[in-house]
Parts: C-alpha cells; structure tokens; sequence
C-alpha cells in the first residue's frame, strides 16, 4: 500500500495532478472562512457557540458549505445551488423534449445542457443570497432568541450594503463553479464531487469533538467504531450490482465479422445515491418554513396548525418526522431511479446494435424483463438509503449530536462514492504507466 502511494507521487503528470488539486481545495476552504461585506464576524462567531446550528434544509445547506452558511462568508452558499440547478435540468429532460433532443445528441448536445445548468446556477444563486441577507437581517439565522447579538449580523442594513452582500454571495458561487471545472481539466476526479468531499469533511473533527466533549471519551469511541461498521457497510452496498448478461449477435459487414460478444449490464443497488435525501430534506422543510413566517406577535396565540408543524415536523428526534422522512426517500428513490433509467430505451437500443438477454425475446419483452429487476433491486436500495439516512436522527435522539452527525445521511453518502471514485481515477492513471495500480 505505501509503495503504491510512493508510486503515486514519483510520478510527474500525477503528482502535478494531486497538488493542482489540493491547491484549488485549499483556496476553497480558504475562502469558506472569509465573511462577507458588511458582516459583524464577532456577533456570528458568538452565535454560532451559543447555538447548535440550524434544522432541515439550512442544515443541509450549511454542512454542504462547509459551514460556510452560518458564518455568512463568501462562499456561503457553497455548492447547492450547483447541485440544485443540476438535478432540474435532470428533471427537465422528462418534461422538455428539447432537453431529451440536446441530451441524446452526444457532447455537443451535452455541453448546451452544461450552459443552461451554469446560468441556472446563477440565477438560484441569487435567490439563495437574497433569502440568506434577509434571514441574517432579521436575526433569525441561528434560531437563537433574546440574545442581542444573533438580532445583529449585519454592520449596515442599507438597501445598497445588502445589494453588495448579494453580488458577493452570487459571485462565490460562480467561482467555486469554476473550481470546480478546472479540477475537472486539470485535476484528479470530479471537481464537484471534491468540492463537496471537502466541504463534509472539515465538519468531521467537529462534530465528534463535540460529541467527545458532551457525552464523554466512552461514547466518542462508540461512534467511532459504529462509523467504521457504517463505512464498509455502504461500501459494499455502493459497490454491489445486479449483472444482467446481455449477447450480441455476430454480423458480417464486408469481409469483416463485428458483434459475437458477451457483456452485462450493470444495475446498482442504489441506482439514485444522494439525490432522494436531499428531495426528502428539502420538502420537510417546506411546512416548517410556512410555519416559521406564520409566528404569532408577542401576547398573540399561535395557530393550531403552527403549534402542530412546531412539535412534530421540525424536530427530528421526532418518531413521526423520521416516518415521513423515511416514506418520503423511499418514494422519491423509486421516482429519481424511473427518470434516470429508462428500460424501453435500454432495450431499443439492444435490439437496434443486435444485442439480446439470454432467454428473453428482443423489443418489449426485454423491457418489461429490465422493468421488473429495476423494480425488485430499487426497493433494497431504497430501504438502505431510508436506514442510513435516519442514523443522523438516531444520534440526535441518543447521543446528542447535531443533524451534522458525520456517521450517516447524505455526508456518509458522499465521502465514501466520492472516495471510490477518485481512488479509482487515480488507480487507472497508475496502471497505465506502471502496469500496477493502487489496489490490488
């Protein structure tokens, strides 16, 4: 292993690689750190003690930030919006013929469909920002209340001061998309997928020194070792597919015979990855959102729907916010994996390139076969996305940590696909200049 690493780095092209990089990551994380203009940085670093951070989807927001959300840097809104812009131009690809045409027509087709993801970027980016200043002016960023500081962000509440804020917020955005890209030319791995991996991962000490300093060094060690049983587990679930044996029909083109091979098609367990927890996150949030703007004036009661949304939906150690948060990634795995792999074109595209299943006919019979193991491997899936997913509410309820636990949800997700990935990029650079690869 250490003369696999050792190989790493006495390589030139990949060593050029690697500290590109850590360059771009280390700007990154740099620039997480930096606040924004017109931003009182002791006030927010006095709440940020005082409280245990945000819920929902603020939570998700903050911990794919790298905490740079509550601390209203410049790269405060890290790389959501990205992400989100993402997975509509995804979605719009059922909707939109147009989209389906630019998708299908290989990389040109791909690159218009980069552009219109990159502007939406922009424009979400904007929003984002503009909500961000608003919440911070009114003091109810950190949840925190009859503290004077938390009431007290922003240096200057000027239309033009929040104005600049937002410009500045947009500005981070776009330039972490081009982090991101240029680790993508120039780099190792996916620059976005990194970008998050960095991000996740300076919460860890964090989070389990607090964990350490609440509840004692007994039940830090238990989380550490219940996290590396998390860790294989999700590896060997991440790595395990369904092969389905497809044949190709031998073809005489000219004097030449192409096709007679055998191949599969792969089907991953978890087909969705991270997407159904972040739809799942996002759309509890929405009633405690409505029921954050519906709070009564003090001396006033608050309705009785508010005072329900209040007790059961914005708390997760609640048993019924983890119900629906269970139903609800179960459901909308099933959905995400119904968009991304269409069975009908799968199989069109077989019979068209003369490939068959083995005791299954060509055309709609391969569909519907293709349709039925979709079906039957996505519910595993989903349970195990439910089940990790709800390790973070656990600990909230048992342990005391924060929606932030590192052990579990859409952190765990990330760290350990985006680290398969980039281990086998870097795997592959090597087995093609030494014959010999990382892993063995």
């Amino acid at each position: 292993m250490f003369s696999a690493i050792a190989r790493v780095f006495r390589t030139p092209d990949l060593r050029r690689k690697i500290a590109f990089t850590l360059a771009i990551i280390a700007l990154y994380r740099f620039g997480a750190h930096v606040p924004a203009p017109f931003v009182d940085f002791p006030n927010v670093q006095s709440c940020l003690r005082q409280s245990a951070g945000t819920e929902g989807l603020l939570s998700l927001v903050n911990l794919f930030s790298g905490g740079a959300l509550l601390q209203l840097s410049i790269f405060a809104l890290g790389v959501m919006p990205y992400i989100t812009a993402t997975i509509i131009v995804q979605l719009l690809r059922v909707v939109i013929p147009h989209f389906e045409a630019l998708y299908k027509e290989g990389q040109a087709g791909q690159a218009r469909l980069t552009q219109y993801t990159r502007y939406l970027t922009i424009a979400l980016a904007l929003l984002q920002s503009t909500t961000l200043v608003t919440v911070a002016r009114s003091g109810q960023l950190f949840g925190v209340t009859g503290v004077p500081e938390c009431e007290q962000l922003l240096t200057n509440v000027a239309w033009w001061a929040q104005l600049l804020m937002i410009i500045t917020m947009t500005a981070g955005t776009g330039l972490i998309m081009w982090f991101a890209e240029l680790v993508t030319e120039r780099g190792i791995g996916n620059g976005m997928s990194l970008l998050i991996f960095t991000s996740i991962a300076a919460a860890f000490p964090a989070s389990m020194w607090a964990i350490a300093q609440s509840r004692g060094f007994d039940v830090f060690l238990l989380v550490l070792a219940v996290g590396i049983v998390v860790v294989g587990l999700v590896v060997f679930v991440e790595q395990s597919q369904r092969r389905i044996p497809v044949q190709y029909a031998k073809r005489m083109v000219g004097r030449r015979t192409y096709g007679g091979t055998n191949t599969y098609i792969p089907i991953k367990v978890n087909m969705a990855g991270v997407v159904p927890v972040i739809f799942a996150s996002s759309l509890l949030y929405i009633p405690a959102l409505i029921a954050q703007f519906n709070q009564p004036q003090p001396g006033e009661t608050a309705p009785a729907w508010v005072v329900w949304i209040t007790n059961y939906l914005t708390k997760g150690d609640h048993p019924l916010y983890m119900v629906l948060y269970f139903l609800l990634i179960v459901g909308f795995t099933y959905f995400y994996v119904a968009i991304t792999f269409n069975p009908v074109e799968v199989a069109d595209n077989m019979k068209k390139y003369g490939g068959f299943i083995p005791g299954i006919r060509a055309g709609r019979p391969t569909a519907e076969y293709l349709d039925y193991v979709l079906t039957r491997i996505t519910l595993p899936g989903s349970i195990y996305l439910g089940l990790i997913a709800l390790l973070p509410l656990i600990a909230l309820a048992t342990v005391g940590a924060n929606q932030n636990f590192p052990f579990g949800g859409a952190s765990i997700l990330i760290i350990v696909g985006v680290g398969l990935e980039t281990v086998k990029q870097i795997d592959a650079q090597l087995q093609q200049r030494h014959y010999e690869g990382l892993l063995r």
